[in-house]
């Protein structure tokens, strides 16, 4: 695992194509935009402005809206914009529909004609140049799926969405090291990209999951597909501002997350995926899920017998990884953003994110009982599907440079 894990942090990510440019529309690829949207009514008028307001040409992108038996005024709001934007499609499902987030993805992607599918949550706030950027990843045909980096629109409302960018920035750090060394890119549903072709060679999304995007994640990669990464521009959502709604969202995360390992743990087996994709999900499945269920009894059995944890090395490279991991991540989203990669950094914006990753690191700690208890919960009750909405309530505080802008640099 140290091993590996070295290897990933010195591996040089792949460069990033330069944006789509010209006036002949028939050189951009066709997009399809997908919404699944439940009881949206704060935020999907913005998101529909939005993407259909994008530095991209208007005959080469569609959006499609599925109102999944929405019981507030979305459905009016939508009925509404028709009226206005002629990019926007409204799909209706009915009260008996299934599948979760999935199946209203199913009902709107088969009618769509994009050679690429785009997929936002309805909280989303995305640049206009987006769709010019993330486009020319899929140049390469190995390609499946590109997933962008997600930032935390509301980042400085309190300590948890604080935690959350950089959480957001460990993530982002990971993904780019993994894919840099041929391991597994990952997509994170919000601003996720997919070729159509590798959707149809995987069926479409899988409605027996309530995490289509970890799902589909590992189906593209058992399909021979690759996933890309896109650093810059983000995709901006809300962060989860209390400890309950926290904790429902991680648990069906870590749930759905481990249900993908028990669902084609068969194919991963038979390295299907290849040898670099196989030993990289192995080694951070053990990293993101087995060590963080081992570790919680491992303490309590370590105070019980006043005596040190069995696994402490292995935790400890854990949480080594993820304090350095989660230091460069935001050391570089802040220089990316900035636009340059400085050889010198101001000492203050050092401390600052020193700051960041300590307070960061404490934050993360919470995915060691979610882990512990997600397994155990798993362990003795079937295997259900029960999708929770996060409440989104529209963002107030904007951008707020990813949650990093300082009061003064200067």
């Amino acid at each position: 695992m140290g091993i590996h894990i070295l290897r990933m942090m010195l591996a040089r990510p792949i460069p990033v194509p330069d944006p789509l440019s010209g006036d002949n529309p028939e050189d951009y690829p066709y997009v399809s935009l997908l919404v699944a949207a439940k009881n949206e009514e704060a935020v999907i008028a913005t998101l529909v402005e939005d993407l259909c307001n994008l530095d991209y040409p208007a005959c080469r992108y569609d959006l499609w809206v599925i109102d999944d038996n929405s019981t507030d005024r979305t459905p009016l709001i939508l009925e509404q914009l028709t009226q206005e934007y002629h990019q926007l499609n409204v799909v209706h499902r009915s009260p008996n529909a299934g599948g979760g987030k999935s199946g209203a993805l199913n009902q709107a992607w088969s009618r769509s004609q994009g050679e690429i599918i785009a997929v936002f949550d309805a909280d989303a706030q995305v640049p206009k140049d987006l769709l010019r950027r993330v486009l020319p990843l899929f140049d390469r045909e190995e390609v499946g799926a590109v997933q962008v980096r997600k930032a935390i629109a509301n980042a400085m409302a309190n300590h948890w969405t604080r935690g959350q960018v950089a959480e957001m920035a460990l993530d982002s750090y990971l993904q780019r090291q993994r894919i840099a060394l041929g391991g597994i890119g990952e997509l994170r549903g919000n601003g996720q990209f997919v070729r159509r072709n590798a959707l149809e060679s995987c069926g479409g999304w899988n409605e027996e999951t309530i995490t289509d995007d970890l799902d589909l994640t590992i189906r593209l990669h058992l399909d021979h597909w690759d996933i890309d990464f896109l650093m810059l521009p983000a995709v901006a959502e809300e962060g989860v501002t209390n400890a309950i709604g926290l904790w429902h969202q991680r648990n069906r995360w870590a749930e759905g997350g481990y249900q993908r390992y028990l669902d084609y743990w068969r194919l991963i087996l038979r390295n299907r995926m290849g040898t670099a994709k196989t030993v990289d999900l192995v080694v951070f499945w053990l990293t993101q899920y087995i060590l963080p269920t081992v570790a919680v009894p491992d303490f309590v059995m370590a105070i019980v017998r006043s005596t040190l944890p069995i696994f402490a090395p292995l935790t400890s490279l854990i949480v080594t990884l993820s304090m350095i991991s989660m230091f460069i991540g935001l050391k570089r989203t802040r220089a990316e953003i900035q636009g340059t990669l400085p050889r010198r950094r101001l000492p203050h914006l050092v401390f600052a994110d020193l700051f960041q990753t300590l307070f960061g690191t404490i934050y993360m700690l919470h995915w060691f009982p979610i882990m512990a208890s997600t397994t155990a919960r798993m362990a003795i009750r079937p295997k259900r599907l029960k999708w929770v909405k996060t409440v989104h309530h529209g963002s107030e505080a904007g951008w707020a440079e990813d949650g990093m802008k300082m009061k003064d640099e200067g």
